[in-house]
């Protein structure tokens, strides 16, 4: 059907996001004390119409589709969704969606607001493979940071249960504590090198002659991004920082990454070329 839109499959994704975020409020209620599959195929769900809708748009476009806020948004959110269906294969983090289908449904309505998709111009202008690698990078490394968030909400609730001794923390199917802190710490590391790429990456790109590559309020934003997971990281490794503040602050930083990308994206020059 013509009129079905790439974005009414997302919309559809979305709906799919919010059954599982209801679901999911059962799980937490009854600590995760059983095997269920059900969230786990709801997820699914949304992911599978996530990524028809994000293929009708990039065919629509010939191109990678992270053109505009509507489009960078929906890149991320799939992003987050397609890792935590990856880990959530594994038998000890099925439980995984129950934290990130709540992200995914919230961020997922807000992305909806007809203003962050403005109609496109007959031929959008692109720079190539370049463009490509720099943005799916940058995005794969918020999806990164946005499971590594997740984790540490695991982490905190493990502790928490653990250190007041409470029977939940005995009956949970969620992963050990030492668990935990280890795949936050590596979703870090993955994000903070995704990153990385992303930015050289970026640097390489064309733009208008005279316009300094951190002179941008998103280049300056990333950087200054960039600068708080290396802190994170180097405080946990080399430092000695007790893994519940590491976790604290993976959490507080992508957070700050939720509530910032979207006004930095709106200012930045090159982005909005």
């Amino acid at each position: 059907m013509a009129w079905f839109t790439d974005r009414h499959f997302f919309l559809l994704a979305v709906t799919f996001y919010g059954l599982s975020t209801i679901y999911s409020v059962f799980l937490w209620r009854k600590g995760f004390r059983r095997d269920d599959w059900v969230n786990y195929l709801l997820l699914a769900g949304g992911v599978a119409l996530h990524t028809l809708a994000m293929t009708k748009r990039g065919l629509t476009l010939h191109s990678c589709p992270v053109n505009n806020l509507y489009e960078a948004t929906t890149f991320l959110l799939w992003a987050l969704g397609l890792a935590c269906l990856v880990y959530s294969l594994l038998p000890r983090f099925k439980f995984l969606a129950a934290f990130t289908a709540p992200v995914l449904f919230t961020i997922g309505v807000f992305a909806l607001m007809p203003s962050l998709d403005p109609p496109h111009g007959p031929k959008p202008e692109f720079s190539g493979a370049l463009r490509s690698l720099h943005a799916a990078t940058i995005l794969q490394a918020y999806g990164a940071f946005g499971l590594a968030a997740v984790a540490a909400g695991m982490f905190l609730m493990q502790h928490h249960d653990l250190k007041f001794h409470k029977l939940r923390a005995m009956l949970s199917l969620l992963p050990s504590i030492q668990r935990l802190e280890l795949i936050t710490r590596r979703l870090t590391f993955v994000g903070f090198g995704l990153l990385t790429i992303g930015l050289v990456a970026g640097e390489q790109l064309p733009r208008q002659a005279g316009m300094p590559y951190f002179s941008d309020a998103k280049v300056i934003w990333s950087a200054l991004l960039w600068l708080v997971y290396l802190e994170l990281l180097a405080a946990r490794t080399f430092f000695g920082r007790s893994t519940r503040r590491f976790t604290i602050g993976v959490i507080i930083a992508f957070a700050a990454l939720l509530l910032t990308f979207w006004i930095t994206n709106l200012y930045s020059g090159l982005h909005n070329q």
